[in-house]
């Protein structure tokens, strides 16, 4: 009987040893790799952030064999320069034309790897309703840094407050290049972090939608006017950003994909009022815009 039985348990042992080998130095090495995640280090702020923290937690990104480390930055240059040195991965919270000033100002060079969505900039006033109600001389409040001050320029001319060169850098243009200004408005360049709160002590404000949000205004119902979303803003949408030499990054490329998902729409709309609009096009939509 002890013979028989141990036949028995012998023959079940191999059975066991045929279908479950040990797994070889290669295999474990392979299991390990398919299961670790790929840390990503992303500087973000304000609204953008937020998204981003919000991305971090979702499935999806765990799925990908990404684990996104947010940190927040208060500084826009800075941001830009941790991520040309290569001390962080990708930025997000830049448009494609802050991306080019950034570029034509620094030596080190950065590059749009996904576009995310356009939120419109607007201009606020507590003294008017209408962009015809401003006064002869009013005092208007623009960003002073190039991108967001260009931008603004486009804006008040968009809503016939000013008109600029023809040849105007839409990167780059200062109020240097206005060509016309009937009322003779006067244009105060000034940080854009401090815009809010000095609405009361100018005529107007030029705002972009994350510090608007930051502020406490929504873009589509507080602005007296505000950006039109068609291809004449494209060079406004807003991108993530790595260092020039990383731009074929295929880790990287991954975490553009993981903002255009099902979830990160409906948290955006639910959290943001509609203000930031989904834009995922390849990134020549953006180079090739003159």
């Amino acid at each position: 009987m002890k013979k028989i039985l141990g036949l028995v348990l012998g023959f079940a042992i191999g059975l066991t040893g045929c279908s479950e080998p040990n797994p070889s130095t290669a295999d474990k090495a392979a299991i390990k790799d398919s299961t670790e995640l790929q840390t990503v280090t992303m500087a973000s702020t304000g609204s953008d952030a937020e998204i981003w923290r919000y991305i971090a937690s979702l499935p999806e990104t765990k799925q990908a064999g990404i684990k996104l480390d947010v940190k927040n930055f208060t500084d826009y240059v800075s941001m830009n320069s941790a991520v040309a040195n290569q001390e962080i991965d990708i930025n997000a919270f830049q448009s494609y034309s802050y991306l080019v000033a950034f570029n034509e100002s620094n030596k080190a060079k950065i590059a749009p790897i996904s576009t995310t969505y356009l939120e419109p900039m607007g201009i606020y006033s507590t003294k008017v309703k209408k962009v015809e109600d401003f006064a002869e001389g009013a005092t208007i409040a623009i960003p002073n840094d190039a991108a967001n001050e260009a931008r603004a320029l486009l804006l008040l001319q968009s809503a016939g407050v000013l008109k600029l060169k023809v040849d105007f850098n839409p990167a780059t243009g200062t109020p240097n290049d206005m060509t016309e200004n009937e009322k003779n408005v006067v244009i105060k360049p000034i940080q854009m972090a401090t815009a809010v709160r000095i609405i009361d002590e100018v005529d107007a404000i030029v705002l972009g939608n994350t510090l608007a949000l930051e502020g406490g205004l929504n873009v589509l119902k507080d602005s007296i006017f505000y950006e039109p979303i068609d291809q004449s803003t494209r060079l406004n949408v807003n991108v993530l950003a790595v260092a020039q030499s990383r731009k074929d990054d295929a880790v990287l490329k991954k975490v553009g994909k993981l903002y255009h998902s099902d979830a990160v729409a409906k948290y955006v709309l639910e959290h943001f009022g509609g203000t930031k609009v989904d834009v995922n096009k390849p990134i020549h939509y953006l180079t090739d815009a003159k």
